[in-house]
């Protein structure tokens, strides 16, 4: 492959106690956990709005804060999750704890809470490279409408869901090159549904424990008929209220890509968009509750299930997610199930959990790299692990985690493998994770 070769001079515009990339469900609440305990944050983000799957992708319900009857994850995430109920912009599915939401108001509510918290935000800044020596990060490189800017930090959070930064500064990726990744999906939401229907009120409110919540009737005859109506490759259907009569967000598309490889994620995402039409279509001739339904937006960005993780101090195994192994150095809990789509095309394997899991401090942690955390879809766990760790809820519960161990490392000038952990742990109970 030909190169070319470019060098520039380029100004460091901030310095921080912690620097954030990635604005999505682990990073704004990384950002806004790491502010409250005194560290002086930023937060990068590529689109010009918080909320990454949630808000780019519409990925719907938030999943799971309770179960059983027992909060699994607390603190800021709950905070958030209350807010946005008080705001209107949020539906608590009450016992299980998924949240449905309006796409907007979440929006909203990241920025507000981001701001109030004081961390300082840089939108529509893309991450393109690092700056390090000895696994130590001195500098992130973000690219802007400013032109190519530097910020520096003690501590550096990887929130970019596909480590990004964790794979520029050169951290051990899991190798996943024997496997197919699970798919991406486009979600879209329609208007013009009959949102009082039975079929439909039943199938958009997932409250139900140990249950699939996709639509039993829409899938069985879609299964039937794919062939005779060349219906592509598909999931669920899923739906779910956007707190909107009429409207619901859809997630039935499916498509087999890396999206950490430009040219994949591109073909995808085409070919992803012209499904949610097709599929649109499909349902209007097939379904008389959404016989008048019409697309009225499509996510600015594929769903992505999974691409890298870390390879941690510590990779969770699906025999301890499974049992509920209890870390000394637990930081948070997942309860989804355990969710693997197939890559092609429409099965799907789930598996419930007896208890909520843990997660240890060590998974978002590598061996030397200083300064250097991750939260969220990149944290060390393997397939069956990760399969239920991804998630917005429990990325939100590491997220906080990561934004307090990073706020401690960078006000006690360690290395983040040498934070106090039992002083993390209590940190984070005091704030109301459930631990």
């Amino acid at each position: 492959m030909e190169t070319i070769r470019i060098e520039k001079n380029i100004p460091v515009v901030g310095r921080y106690d912690v620097v954030v990339c990635g604005g999505g469900p682990a990073g704004f609440i990384a950002a806004i956990a790491a502010a409250r305990k005194g560290a002086s944050v930023a937060l990068v983000e590529q689109y010009g709005f918080l909320g990454g799957m949630a808000t780019t992708s519409y990925v719907a319900p938030l999943s799971v804060f309770t179960y059983k009857g027992r909060k699994v994850i607390g603190g800021i995430p709950w905070e958030f999750i209350e807010r946005l109920e008080e705001l209107g912009g949020g539906l608590i599915e009450k016992p299980l704890g998924n949240v449905a939401f309006d796409p907007e108001l979440y929006k909203l509510l990241c920025q507000r809470m981001v701001l109030e918290a004081g961390v300082k935000l840089y939108l529509h800044s893309y991450l393109s490279g690092c700056v390090c020596g000895d696994g130590r990060i001195s500098q992130v490189i973000i690219e802007n409408k400013s032109g190519s800017q530097a910020l520096e930090a003690d501590v550096f959070i990887d929130c970019t869901g596909d480590a990004d930064l964790a794979y520029m500064a050169g951290v051990p990726m899991q190798d996943k090159s024997g496997r197919p990744l699970q798919p991406m999906s486009s979600y879209f939401i329609l208007n013009g549904v009959d949102t009082d229907s039975p079929m439909v009120r039943e199938a958009m409110h997932h409250n139900k424990q140990g249950e699939n919540c996709y639509c039993l009737p829409m899938r069985k005859k879609m299964l039937e008929l794919q062939e005779e109506l060349d219906i592509p490759d598909f999931g669920g259907p899923w739906y779910c209220t956007t707190l909107h009569d009429g409207c619901v967000a859809v997630n039935v598309t499916r498509v087999s890509a890396d999206a950490c490889d430009a040219e994949q994620l591109s073909a995808a995402e085409c070919s992803l968009r012209e499904d949610c039409f097709r599929m649109a279509g499909i349902f209007r001739k097939l379904f008389p509750e959404f016989r008048n339904c019409y697309v009225a937006s499509v996510a600015v960005n594929g769903g992505v299930r999974e691409t890298r993780n870390i390879k941690g101090m510590h990779v969770i195994s699906a025999q301890e997610y499974l049992n509920a192994f209890h870390y000394e150095d637990s930081i948070s809990r997942g309860a989804h199930p355990i969710d693997i789509h197939a890559s092609k095309g429409a099965s799907q394997s789930v598996t419930f959990l007896e208890e909520p899991a843990y997660v240890p401090y060590r998974a978002l942690i590598a061996e030397g790299f200083p300064n250097l955390l991750v939260a969220g879809r990149c944290l060390s766990a393997d397939r069956v692990a990760f399969a239920s760790l991804r998630v917005q809820a429990s990325c939100m519960g590491s997220g906080q985690a990561a934004g307090v161990a990073a706020a401690l490392a960078s006000a006690s000038g360690v290395a983040v493998q040498d934070v106090d952990v039992p002083a993390l742990v209590a940190e984070l109970k005091d704030m109301g994770a459930q631990l």
